[in-house]
This record gives C-alpha cells, sequence and structure tokens, in this order.
C-alpha cells in the first residue's frame, strides 16, 4: 500500500510491476528489479511516524557532566616569573616551533639507529618506559657513582626527544604520547626527562588545537602550578621548568586564565 506522502514524491527509481506468481518476497532477489521491490514492500509495512519507547528513570541518572575550568594555582610570593621573561620565552618557543617545521620532512625521512624502537601508539606503559626511562618508570635508585657518570643507556634513562624521532610522530600520536606523560605526572614529581619531551610534543603540536588537545595541555598546567606550589625554595632545580611549561601554555597557546600575572 502506498502511504499519502508518497502519493505526492516523484519517483526516482521506477519499477515495474510484477506478477506475484513469479516474484516470492520470502526469496532472496534474484535481479535488481526483484531488490528494488523488496525494498518497495518493506518500506510500505514501515509506520510513516514511530514513537520511541523511553523510560524516564534512565533520563535522570546522568543529567550534567562536571568540567574542570578552575585555574592555576597561585604561585608562592616571588616564585613566578615577570612579564618580560614569559614574553622571551614565548619568543624562543616560537622559533623552536618553526625551525621544527622547516626540518620535519628532512629527519622524517631519515632512518632510526637500531636501538630506537618506538612504542606503538596506543602502548601507554612503553612510551613512558621509551620517554623517562626504566630508571624514573620503575623507580630504580640510582648509585653515587652513576649520578656523577651517568650511562648513556637509553633504555634505563630515556630516549631524548631527537628531531628525527618527534619527526615521525602524527599529530594522533602527539597527542596519545601528552596524555600518557600528563597522566604520569599527575601521580609523580617532575623530573628532568618528563620536562624535555613535555617541551619537544608542545612544540610538535599543530595550531588550532583540538579541544582534547586544549584540555590536555590545561591539565598540564594546573599540574604544573600544583607541583610549584609546594616547593620550598626559590633555588628549586625544578621551578624554571614549571614556570616554562605554564607560560607555554598560558601565553603561546592563547589559555590567558591561566598565566601568572605579574
Amino acid at each position: 500500500m502506498k502511504s499519502d506522502v508518497e502519493e505526492f514524491m516523484p519517483r526516482l527509481l521506477p519499477v515495474e510491476s510484477c506478477d506475484t506468481e513469479e516474484y516470492n518476497s520470502n526469496e532472496p532477489p534474484r535481479n535488481p528489479q526483484e531488490y528494488l521491490r523488496q525494498v518497495q514492500r518493506e518500506a510500505s509495512l514501515c509506520p510513516d511516524v514511530v514513537v520511541a519507547q523511553i523510560d524516564p528513570k534512565k533520563l535522570k541518572m546522568k543529567q550534567s557532566v562536571n568540567v574542570s575550568i578552575t585555574g592555576c594555582l597561585a604561585a608562592p610570593q616571588g616564585f613566578s616569573p615577570c612579564l618580560k621573561w614569559q614574553q622571551q620565552q614565548v619568543s624562543t618557543f616560537s622559533e623552536v616551533r618553526q625551525s621544527v617545521n622547516k626540518h620535519r620532512q628532512h629527519w622524517k625521512s631519515q632512518f632510526l639507529d637500531d636501538n630506537v624502537v618506538m612504542p606503538k601508539m596506543e602502548d601507554e606503559d612503553g612510551w613512558k618506559r621509551f620517554c623517562l626511562g626504566e630508571n624514573v618508570c620503575l623507580d630504580i635508585q640510582l648509585k653515587e657513582e652513576d649520578k656523577v657518570n651517568p650511562s648513556l643507556d637509553y633504555i634505563k634513562t630515556g630516549f631524548p626527544p631527537f628531531l628525527s624521532i618527534v619527526s615521525k610522530l602524527n599529530q594522533s600520536t602527539i597527542s596519545a604520547v601528552l596524555e600518557y606523560l600528563i597522566n604520569w605526572f599527575e601521580e609523580r614529581d617532575f623530573v628532568p626527562q618528563l620536562g624535555r619531551w613535555l617541551y619537544a610534543l608542545l612544540a610538535c603540536f599543530e595550531k588550532p588545537l583540538l579541544p582534547e588537545a586544549h584540555s590536555l595541555i590545561r591539565q598540564l598546567a594546573r599540574r604544573c602550578s600544583a607541583v610549584r606550589a609546594n616547593l620550598e625554595s626559590k633555588d628549586d632545580d625544578r621551578l624554571s621548568a614549571l614556570n616554562l611549561m605554564i607560560c607555554i601554555v598560558a601565553r603561546y597557546f592563547e589559555q590567558n586564565d591561566l598565566a601568572d600575572k605579574e
């Protein structure tokens, strides 16, 4: 049967009438004509208006989503950088990004050393060990002589973010690795290997950022401010790196509500 709507609609695929004795709708179509007849028959059996059966109780369970829009924790007195320092860091960071973009194609085509085995994008633990090293990830305490003369065993100390490595990462992998490292940082302290990789990954981010990337870098800035707020001395080696991360996120990527104010 034809609905009233079908009566006023033009036929885009006219189908010839068929002999009901020759055409059996319970069997698979044998040719295009029979297929179109079957589609028309199924469509004619569908109601013009369908009303969904919704359980109101299920709608009351999760009506809102809490999104954190909090800013950075205020730095202790004398721990935050001046505006001039922040402007200088933004200028330097911009030059680094331009250099990375300029040389990316060259380094992307270069072969990596045999000892450089990059994890798959979804391997979170693998990327943490790759970037930070087993000593950091496994909390291995170094001996005093190892601290004075550190070895070049990148498996233990972590691979530096060489341009030959980061140039091979696409934007999805950069975002994933950044998320893995920030997740690690949420539960651990700031270490030099982490700072180097965070800086390199931010330098490789393409603008404009995707919404999830904005969320990641804001999370990073807030975590840096929380660690900074617990520092006891302005001479702490971590202070400059923490200020730099907050500055890049707030000033370069224009998350102005997170910026340190004079």
